[in-house]
């Protein structure tokens, strides 16, 4: 049986925000401040300059300093601190250059970074990042939480994670990212909603299936939850990425906390892997924030 750990706050003091200008990108920049505000975090902001694509061998990660690309990214972010929506807030720059998918990890180590915060055109899930096609090593290598602006998330004015959604999946360990979804809801005072999808389940068992799992998922709540909020526990039985959406879109939902595996599994289980995440990103209203476990 699974044992509900107590719940402590989780403490973000190094935003990592990685840009390549884009509007894409800048759409991101108000999430990061919020969660810089609510933290008193610093606002780490990255471009990181690719290496030129006739190198044979691949650059030392060590921070640009000379070559006008830059120099002009640089000058960029300059420029980028500046900007209203981080008025206040701390800001560091850092021009990299090197690989994305080598660079950013590279980063998060060496900055202590608690949370990468970027944004996505989302075509092609997220195989395609306003970043880099390398971009997709950052879900798959971050250390630390990812938080995703997908295209189709709602202006960010006045956005705080008031209603969260927290997807787990009991056939692994769900402590990881509903601890993480469990901590962002004490700190913001957020509803939050914890749900499992469940494909394939014959509909004359749903109704015993749901009641177990509903038992199973109140297990994972640690007591002293009750006493600042009531959990909703959910079970649907479509396949997850529907479930996660449709979930979101219903209970208009500020944010979803869900973890990524860094390989896949079975398309025809119920875990979490990568292309559901990938899917959930780019089709969501609201930021995702992804955990690997």
């Amino acid at each position: 049986m699974l044992i509900a750990p107590e719940v402590t706050r989780i403490s973000l003091k190094n935003i990592l925000f990685p840009t390549d200008f884009s509007p894409f990108s800048h759409a991101a920049l108000p999430f990061a401040s919020t969660l810089a505000r609510i933290y008193g975090a610093t606002i780490l902001m990255t471009h990181v300059v690719p290496p030129e694509p006739h190198l044979q061998v691949p650059l030392d990660r060590l921070p640009a300093q000379d070559d006008a690309a830059a120099l002009g990214a640089r000058q960029k972010l300059t420029e980028l601190m500046h900007d209203p929506m981080v008025s206040g807030i701390q800001c560091k720059l850092e021009v990299w250059q090197g690989e994305l998918g080598k660079v950013i990890p590279e980063l998060i180590h060496e900055r202590s970074v608690d949370i990468v915060v970027l944004g996505t055109h989302g075509h092609h899930g997220l195989s395609k990042l306003v970043l880099g096609s390398g971009a997709e090593q950052v879900y798959r290598t971050a250390t630390c939480p990812v938080l995703t602006i997908g295209p189709k998330v709602r202006s960010a004015e006045d956005w705080k994670p008031r209603r969260i959604l927290c997807p787990v999946d009991l056939a692994e360990d769900p402590a990881p990212v509903l601890h993480y979804a469990l901590s962002l809801a004490e700190e913001n005072q957020s509803e939050i909603m914890i749900l499992e999808a469940m494909p394939l389940v014959p509909w004359q068992h749903r109704a015993v299936v749901e009641e177990r799992r509903r038992r199973a998922l109140q297990e994972l709540i640690p007591a002293h939850v009750d006493d600042w909020c009531t959990p909703q526990l959910m079970v649907r039985f479509e396949y997850p990425a529907d479930a996660i959406l449709e979930t979101a879109t219903e209970h208009d939902v500020d944010l979803v906390v869900m973890s990524v595996h860094k390989a896949r599994v079975s398309a025809l289980s119920s875990h979490l892997p990568w292309p559901v995440a990938s899917e959930v990103v780019s089709r969501a209203q609201c930021p995702v924030l992804t955990i690997r476990i």
